[in-house]
């Protein structure tokens, strides 16, 4: 998997990487500790966890796949930071079969609420790993984002589908289960206990974009980059994002 730091890749992964950066960066001056006890769900051959463990902090990864947790480790290796990664099978339902409750500064559940039978029952789950002053990175796909990519394709019927389904689908042949609006995810994150701290959209471009006109267009990258970060905060163009981003902070922590 691509990672978050390097630039193509970071069509995808930057507002979310910068955003994470911030709170882990905000979470070592309120702790006073250098080290985070990071927890990534469902984060596969890592990568998010390999570039957090860059910056000095240990991650567990609670992934399904013995394939991706085994990609974990070899990328860890590579990346000399094999010390500083876990990787466990799990996943969120049965989360605290695996990891400590109660036991970490930050969770991140990045792309695994959509696939929970009940996503406010997994954002709590999630919620219950963190420490008293924790935070939350929640990655979830978006509503409008999918409808639009739909209608685009000239798929009018399924966007319509999407549009209307209580759970963002455009057809049996969906593969996402749950997609979901920043209303809807903001109310998950306040009901599980926590205060929303910022919202942000992801891919509010990216995924429109003919790849041949990033790739072969000069400094069409960089351009595309500042473009997603100018619109990732933006309420506007939430409605229209790929990708979700909520970070999710207990009350009080960091606050000023």
């Amino acid at each position: 998997m691509p990672d978050p730091t390097r630039p193509r890749a970071s069509l995808r992964t930057a507002v979310v990487w910068e955003v994470l950066k911030d709170a882990l960066d905000r979470r070592v001056k309120a702790t006073g500790r250098e080290s985070l006890d990071v927890l990534d769900t469902g984060g596969g051959s890592g990568n998010f966890a390999v570039p957090v463990a860059r910056l000095g902090h240990r991650v567990t990864v609670v992934d399904p796949s013995p394939n991706a947790l085994f990609a974990l480790e070899r990328r860890a290796a590579e990346a000399g930071v094999a010390n500083r990664v876990k990787g466990v099978q799990g996943d969120a339902h049965g989360l605290f079969d695996v990891v400590e409750r109660g036991g970490y500064d930050i969770v991140l559940c990045h792309g695994v609420l959509e696939y929970v039978d009940d996503p406010a029952d997994g954002v709590r789950n999630v919620v219950d790993a963190l420490r008293p002053e924790g935070v939350l990175s929640l990655l979830a796909a978006g509503l409008g984002g999918a409808v639009l990519a739909r209608a685009l394709a000239g798929h009018f019927k399924e966007a319509k589908q999407a549009l209307d389904d209580p759970d963002g689908r455009w057809g049996e042949g969906d593969p996402v289960p749950h997609r979901f609006t920043a209303d809807q995810l903001t109310a998950l994150v306040e009901g599980a206990g926590l205060h929303v701290g910022a919202v942000h959209g992801v891919r509010v471009f990216a995924d429109l974009v003919p790849g041949v006109l990033v790739d072969t267009e000069p400094g069409a990258v960089e351009a595309l980059l500042k473009l997603e970060a100018a619109a990732a905060e933006l309420p506007a163009f939430h409605s229209v994002a790929t990708q979700l981003h909520v970070l999710g902070e207990a009350q009080g922590a960091d606050e000023g």
